[in-house]
Formats: C-alpha cells, sequence, structure tokens
C-alpha cells in the first residue's frame, strides 16, 4: 500500500460515522457528500474484455488464453482492456454514471484449477494446470493493473478463493474436503503467486465451504494463510451473495447479523450482496468491533483514491480517449490472439484448405452461424460479430460457392417445435453432397456451459453430466462423414468433449473454444493457411467421463494430466501445427547439484516448415524418489518461440529449488534429495503426446545431493 494515500485514508475514515463506514462495504457504496466521497459500485467484470459495459472489444474467452502459453500475448489482453476501461470510465463518470459494471475493480481473472471437465466455469479459467494458471493470472492483472501499482489503471481481482471447481448446482451448499497436500500443491499456488508475485489488489471469496470453513468467512484461508503466511494488503470481497449462504444454507450462523460479523471478523473487506446492510446491528450486538470495521473501509478508501475515482486525488490515466473502445489495433489483436489460441488436435494433411481448388464448401452444424458460441460468458457487446460461416463466406467471397446448414440444435433434436425430431438432418445431408468439403462447428455456448444461474438445461445448472457432444450431434457428425467427403470438425466449446469417434473417423479437428466477437474471421484465416495453429491443450481430453473420478471429490488422485493414470485421448500441452518444428542440441548445464543450485536448459528450435509458427517451449519435472505421493511430471516452465519458415532459435530456461520441490502432506514445500528426470520440447514427455505427433522430448536425469529443506512456497 501506498503510505501517503493509506494516511489520507486514514483521515476520511476516521471522520466518518459507524453507519457512514458500514455503507462504504457493499458493493454499491453510498456517497458521503460532506467528505466528498462519490458513490461506487465495485462490481465490474473484465474476463476477457470489458463486459456487461457496452460495446468493448470481446477476446478469445479465458480458457481460450489459457491454450496460448503466452504471457506476453496475454498481459496486451489484460492491458488492451484495462485501457478500454479506462476509457469508458472517464466517459461515465463525467454524465454522472456511476452505476454497476462501470467501476475500475474488475473481478478478474477466474484462477481456480480446472479440475474436472464437467465443471461448467472452467472455461472461465485458463485450465487444469496450476503453474500455468499462475503464470498467466500474473499477466493478466499486470496488464490489468499496470506496472505503477501507486497510480493503478484498474483493479484486478484473484477469485474464488479457493477450492473452487464445481459442481454448480450446489456450491451454495457443498463442503470441498481437501487434505493440506492438494489444498496447496493444486488449489492454492496460483493465488499464491498472484498475491506475492503479481500484487494482485483485491481476492474474492468462494461460495463453498472448505474443511468445514464458508470460504468467505475462513479464519484459515484469510486470516492465516491469505493475509498472515502471504501477507496480503489488499481487500477481501465476497461472491455475490455468498455471506447470505452462511446462514440459509452453509447453516454455520442463524441469521444476517451472525453472517455478517463472521465474515468481517475473518477479513472480507467487501460485500457482493446485502448482508452488510444488516452489519451495523452486528457492531450494536458486540460481535464486530468499530476498529475491525475500519480497518476494512480504509483498505477500501485507499485504493479508491489510488485508482484517482475520489475528486480530490486525480489519476494519469484520466486522459485516455472513448476512440481507444474496439479501436482497429485492439481489433486486430483480438484476431491474432484468436489465431493463436486454436489447437489443431487432427490432420491427415486436409489442412490447410486451399482455396482455388475448392469449388464448394459446406458449413454445418448448431455453431456455424452461432453469435453465442463465439462470446463465452462474462462478455462484452461488440459492434461486429463474425461467425464461423460469416468468416468463411467473406475469405473465399464469390470464388467459392458455400452451402449452409444448422443440421441440428445444439441440444434439443428438433429445430422447429412442431416438426419431427432430426428436421434438418436431411438438409445437412444435403449440403454435405453438394460440397467438395464439410467444415462441421458443433461443440457447446454459454447458454449451457457456465455458471448457476446463468446457464443451465438437462446439464444441471450449468455443469456437464458427461462428456459426448450434446442433444443430435454426435449422430450428425457420424452421418455426415459417412457420406465421404473430407471432414473439417471444429469443436467450439470452452471444456474437454469426447472425440474419440471424430478422432478416428474425420480428417481434421481443430479446437476453437469461444474464439471471441469476431472468431469467425480467425477460424477462417487458419482454415485456410493464413496462419498455423499454435495453441496447445491447457487441460487433458479424456476419452470417456468413465475415466473420472466422482466430481464431488476434491481430491486430485486420478484428475488432470498430473495424476490421471490412464491415456488421454489427448494430454495437455499437445498441439499440432501445419508446419514441421524441430527440436535439437538439448542440454542441461549439469546433471548433479547441491539442492538449492540452479540448473539451465537448453534447446535449439527449428520450423523446418512453410509456415510461419508460434511454438511452445515446455519444461516437465518429475521427482522419481519422492517420499510421498508425486504427480506423473509438473509443468515447470514454458517460453514462447515465434519463428519463420527455416529460422531457428535458441531456447535457454533455468529451473531453481522450487522447480523440483513437492508438496507434503503437511502441505510444506520441500526438496528432497534423489533422482529427477527434466524433459524439453513441444509436448509432455508421455507415450500418447509421442504417438499423436510423431515426436519425442529430450530427459535428462538430474541428481541433487544434500539434506530435505523446506523452500519458499
Amino acid at each position: 500500500m501506498n503510505q501517503e494515500t493509506m494516511k489520507r485514508a486514514k483521515e476520511l475514515v476516521s471522520q466518518m460515522t459507524i453507519e457512514e463506514k458500514c455503507s462504504q462495504m457493499l458493493h454499491h457504496a453510498e456517497a458521503i457528500d460532506r467528505l466528498g466521497i462519490p458513490k461506487y459500485c465495485w462490481w465490474n467484470e473484465a474476463l476477457h474484455g470489458v463486459a456487461r459495459a457496452g460495446d468493448a472489444t470481446v477476446f478469445p474467452q479465458a480458457i481460450g488464453l489459457g491454450a496460448t502459453f503466452d504471457e506476453e500475448l496475454v498481459q496486451k489482453v489484460a492491458d488492451v482492456t484495462s485501457t478500454e476501461g479506462r476509457a469508458k470510465y472517464n466517459e461515465f463518470s463525467k454524465h454522472g454514471d456511476r452505476d454497476i459494471y462501470k467501476g475500475l475493480t474488475y473481478w478478474a481473472p477466474n484462477v481456480n484449477i480446472f479440475r474436472d471437465p464437467r465443471w461448467g466455469r472452467g472455461h472461465e479459467t485458463y485450465g487444469e494446470d496450476p503453474y500455468l494458471t499462475g503464470q498467466l493470472g500474473m499477466a493478466y492483472v499486470r496488464g490489468l493493473q499496470g506496472d505503477d501499482l501507486d497510480n493503478p489503471k484498474s483493479a484486478a481481482c484473484a477469485k474464488h478463493f479457493a477450492v473452487h471447481s464445481g459442481h454448480e448446482a450446489d456450491r451454495h451448499h457443498f463442503d470441498a474436503k481437501v487434505n493440506d497436500q492438494d489444498l496447496y500443491d493444486t488449489y492454492l499456488y496460483a493465488f499464491k503467486r498472484l498475491v506475492k508475485d503479481a500484487k494482485v489488489e483485491a481476492v474474492m471469496g468462494a461460495y463453498n465451504r472448505v474443511n468445514g470453513e464458508p470460504a468467505c468467512g475462513s479464519k484459515r484461508l484469510l486470516k492465516d494463510i491469505l493475509r498472515g503466511d502471504w501477507g496480503f494488503e489488499g481487500h477481501v470481497v465476497s461472491d455475490c451473495w455468498a455471506i447470505r449462504d452462511f446462514h440459509e444454507n452453509h447453516k454455520v450462523t442463524t441469521c444476517e447479523v451472525e453472517s455478517a460479523a463472521l465474515a468481517v471478523n475473518n477479513g472480507c473487506d467487501l460485500n457482493c450482496g446485502c448482508v452488510y446492510e444488516k452489519l451495523l446491528y452486528a457492531y450494536k450486538a458486540d460481535l464486530v468491533s468499530e476498529e475491525t470495521i475500519t480497518e476494512s473501509v480504509e483498505r477500501l478508501i485507499e485504493l479508491r483514491l489510488r485508482l484517482g475515482t475520489l475528486p480530490e486525488r486525480g489519476s494519469k490515466y484520466d486522459d485516455i480517449p472513448y476512440e481507444m473502445v474496439e479501436c482497429k489495433e485492439h481489433k486486430e489483436l483480438a484476431n491474432e490472439v484468436a489465431k493463436r489460441s486454436m489447437v489443431l488436435l487432427k490432420n491427415d494433411g486436409l489442412l490447410p484448405l486451399k482455396k482455388d481448388a475448392i469449388k464448394t464448401i459446406g458449413v454445418i452444424g448448431p455453431n456455424s452461424n452461432s453469435r453465442i458460441a463465439l462470446v463465452g460468458n462474462y462478455e462484452g457487446i461488440s459492434s461486429e460479430y463474425i461467425t464461423v460461416l460469416e468468416g468463411i463466406q467473406r475469405y473465399v467471397g464469390d470464388d467459392v460457392r458455400v452451402f449452409h446448414s444448422d443440421g441440428t440444435p445444439l441440444w434439443k433434436d428438433r429445430m422447429h417445435v412442431l416438426s419431427e425430431a432430426r428436421d434438418t438432418f436431411a438438409e445437412a445431408m444435403a449440403v454435405a453432397e453438394h460440397s467438395d468439403v464439410v467444415v462441421l462447428a458443433m461443440g457447446l455456448d454459454s447458454t449451457i456451459e457456465g455458471e448457476e444461474g446463468d446457464a443451465g438445461n438437462e446439464f444441471g445448472s450449468g455443469d456437464k453430466k458427461g462428456l459426448k457432444l450434446p442433444g443430435l450431434q454426435q449422430e450428425l457428425v457420424e452421418k455426415i462423414t459417412a457420406i465421404g467427403k473430407p471432414v473439417v470438425l471444429l469443436v467450439l466449446a470452452g471444456s474437454a468433449m469426447d472425440l474419440s469417434w471424430a478422432n478416428d473417423n474425420v480428417n481434421a479437428i481443430i479446437q476453437c473454444w469461444y474464439p471471441g466477437a469476431r472468431g469467425g474471421r480467425a477460424i477462417a484465416e487458419v482454415l485456410f493457411g493464413e496462419d498455423s495453429p499454435s495453441g496447445k491443450l491447457p487441460l487433458t481430453f479424456y476419452k470417456s467421463d468413465a475415466d473420472l473420478p466422482p466430481f464431488e471429490d476434491y481430491s486430485m488422485e486420478g484428475r488432470t494430466y498430473r495424476y490421471f493414470k490412464g491415456t488421454p485421448l489427448y494430454p495437455f500441452g499437445y498441439g499440432l501445427s501445419y508446419s514441421d518444428i524441430q527440436y535439437s542440441n538439448a542440454g542441461i548445464d549439469k546433471n548433479e547439484g547441491a539442492i538449492g543450485d540452479k540448473f539451465t536448459v537448453k534447446v535449439t528450435v527449428k520450423n523446418a516448415g512453410d509456415y510461419k509458427a508460434h511454438e511452445t517451449v515446455q519444461v516437465y519435472v518429475k521427482d522419481v524418489e519422492a517420499s510421498t505421493r508425486v504427480a506423473n511430471c509438473m509443468l515447470r516452465k514454458i517460453a514462447k518461440v515465434e519463428l519463420l519458415p527455416g529460422e531457428s532459435k535458441e531456447v535457454s530456461l533455468e529451473l531453481s529449488a522450487r522447480d523440483f520441490a513437492l508438496i507434503d502432506e503437511k502441505g510444506r514445500c520441500v526438496v528432497e534429495p534423489g533422482a529427477f528426470k527434466v524433459s524439453i520440447g513441444g509436448q509432455q514427455p508421455d507415450a500418447r503426446s509421442a504417438e499423436l505427433t510423431g515426436k519425442t522430448v529430450d530427459i535428462f536425469d538430474v541428481v541433487l545431493k544434500g539434506e530435505v529443506t523446506e523452500v519458499e512456497y
């Protein structure tokens, strides 16, 4: 915290009555005119661009950002987002609009771990790996806040703290039981990085309980770990109406007054919701002290001063003009990010398509002409949308005839209520029969994959029951493929699907995620070879949900690439390219050292193909003599390399003691002496990745000597 602004915050708060102090701890903070404090709404969203505040550049959904594996690119997205947010805030304030979604305190990023592909909100995250989530989360925070924390461009928020990743239907009641090993190894890691290294301004609590304590009133999470162990100085905000769950659903308190006291006493400064309207009664009943309330309000006012939301202190960002919103440069960045997020899962040589070799192309599927399937959730409004169909039509122009059919609804069995089931199958088959090549656009969208209350049908409050394509989509894929035309399957979805049949039967598959408002343009450019797909999977694609542990089980055993014992359909870190990326001259500076020594891994990466490429170099570490359960391997370093055809670059990455550490049963972060394996390449060091790519990685044996050593978590 800035000492000057904290001093001023203390002065302002000291002049407030207890009633006025309590009024500042609700997300819709009231004005205090006599102190020159205008009203302010803390609730604002910016998961992948400014959301719910009118027109803005809509970037690919967060899971797509995760697939880029690119910290610099993600930071650029967040920087553009905060620039547009400032431009909007400057104009809204001039017109006296201080409504919800109009402030500078963004409740993003979501750094929960996508532990189970059935979780509906997983597409808000960066995937299943703690390290990748931490790296990209820090990049997003730095982009939102800027490099001058005394004058932040906006305020980021790490959410949802903690152990929150499904299931949506029961999130207001559920007690996530988790041992200390999984708590620190998986669920807390990214939060720690955002707090300690990126200096995130806010942390949002989760709805669920964690080992009996409601997350937004958890002494262990908020006081002992967040503020005690990690030294967090920012403010804590509840998830929306989560504190009401204390008495209504978790039954740890009996009424709103007790719930407000429990949350404030354990460090929750700001209530998204209305329970803190009863905070004054908690104070009068001696359930919470004025000193505790004052401390929370000081934190809130101090940030408002640094952001420049109080008239007495402006901001160096006050002059960002409205013309920055959806400007040409921002739209071009969104298109680039969309292309960089796409993951080529299969290609038998059909892709990229050659426009001059095609006379007719069929575009089929419920996501082929859908705007909703472009944007995910927590999205902004775009001044222009380009669907898959529109992107292809614009790209080929009048040179190629484009036929189209939705083929089937997303999850229903008929398009029209009076029709028989499969009422548009015949049209889809006719389109395929009259086309030289077929592009199928299948998957999900945010109406059925998302947050409880925002999404829901037979899938259950936004979660998926299983991994199959919903409705009649799989049947349609099989019927179209049986016609015998070349088929490209585009999957627009925010989570892993069971694509086993498609993997065996169609010519090419691209995971497109939710690519942003103009995503159809990016998809067309990738389909026709303007760019090579360069995304890597930020989560494991399983062959079947039968491979998964029970959804309600928060143990990491059997989950994600780190602890899954079976063979995945597509592994974490996997993704093909149109180009031929070759690794050579790999080495490590030493194979033996003391605990605490640095190790440098090097490799030369060459683009031996015909397309410009963005390659993700991945370093994994495996402890082969651990005294406790450890992961199959752990992603420890990433580097993004841009390569022109024929170009080579050397990549050097350094490993420290933390990269060899494990989390023991007590939650301690320790390095044990013994043998390790370090791999470097474009994928995991696993048999399935090698089978799919025809390439292997370089693996080095490393021995650490010394005593068991506890290191910084």
